[in-house]
């Protein structure tokens, strides 16, 4: 019999982690196609700007929310409205940043399907902008909206005309949404309890417990939606086009053995390699080891 403190061997279907420097290499140039692909389809002011007015419109023809309504609730005091424009500015990038980092080191496999996954919807963003250029609602004197950044800062962009960092015509869709909602659904998937495990001798099933506050990782899409809407830089229909990006993405892109078998099934992640052995108990045939013990 093996010792306890033994190292485990590593599952046949478990999955290693990818190669550090690969895997910095190909987050890093999805980072840098997100910044110079948006950059490449600027200079469609008038057809943004007009393309703006048919999405409000449509908006108050499917009675959505009023944008208006958001902003409203946000300008009720300074330091509100200056920790919305904060989130803006400083949240995106790094909380995705370190949701991949975080899916690297603790779980290899979905760390994969998410990178694919973030590839996917940034890559099919990233067409939008040619064919259906959008100024965002702060742009548009119709709505009655404040600049929020402008007026009370902090602002991540400049006037239009001199920015070259950004493409400020690139409302449809948002990725602070789609991103966000993917790092939620990521991590909620990521740390889902093991499965239970029924042992005879027994008679009782033996369940691992893990607190609901996993769920809470949706606060995150949750509060960015409300901010997005409330600064003016996107419209409902920005964030409903990015949900809809990302379904398709997450339908047709699964987590998949180290073989390249079977798609596994997102409610069951699989143990890594790297994780296998850590925490599980020897209890032989009669007790599986259980999925992402170790946690």
């Amino acid at each position: 019999m093996r010792s306890q403190s033994e190292p485990a061997a590593a599952e046949p279907g478990a999955i290693a982690r990818p190669p550090l420097v690969r895997e910095f290499l190909l987050v890093a140039g999805l980072f840098l196609v997100y910044k110079l692909g948006r950059q490449l389809a600027t200079g469609h002011t008038a057809e943004a700007l007009h393309n703006a007015r048919r999405v409000w419109d449509l908006e108050r023809t499917l009675h959505l929310p009023s944008e208006v309504d958001v902003q409203s609730a946000l300008l009720h005091g300074d330091a509100l409205v200056h920790l919305a424009n904060t989130y803006y500015a400083t949240v995106h990038f790094p909380a995705t940043l370190a949701f991949l980092v975080w899916l690297y080191l603790r779980r290899p496999a979905h760390y994969v399907w998410a990178r694919r996954v973030l590839a996917a919807v940034t890559a099919a963003a990233l067409v939008l902008p040619f064919t259906f250029p959008l100024a965002p609602p702060r742009m548009l004197a119709a709505t009655g909206l404040v600049d929020t950044a402008r007026v009370y800062g902090p602002s991540v962009y400049g006037p239009p005309s001199s920015d070259h960092l950004s493409n400020q015509f690139a409302a449809m869709p948002s990725l602070h949404f789609g991103w966000a909602l993917m790092v939620a659904i990521g991590l909620i998937v990521a740390t889902r309890p093991p499965v239970s495990h029924h042992h005879p001798e027994r008679g009782a099933t033996r369940r691992s417990i893990r607190p609901s506050w996993r769920w809470l990782w949706l606060l995150h899409p949750a509060i960015t939606l409300l901010v997005i809407v409330g600064t003016a830089n996107h419209y409902w229909l920005d964030a409903i086009v990015a949900t809809a990006m990302l379904g398709t993405a997450l339908a047709l892109i699964r987590p998949q053995t180290s073989s390249g078998g079977t798609p596994t099934s997102l409610r069951s992640p699989h143990r890594t390699a790297t994780t296998a052995g850590r925490g599980t108990r020897h209890l032989g045939s009669e007790e599986p080891a259980l999925v992402g013990a170790g946690r």
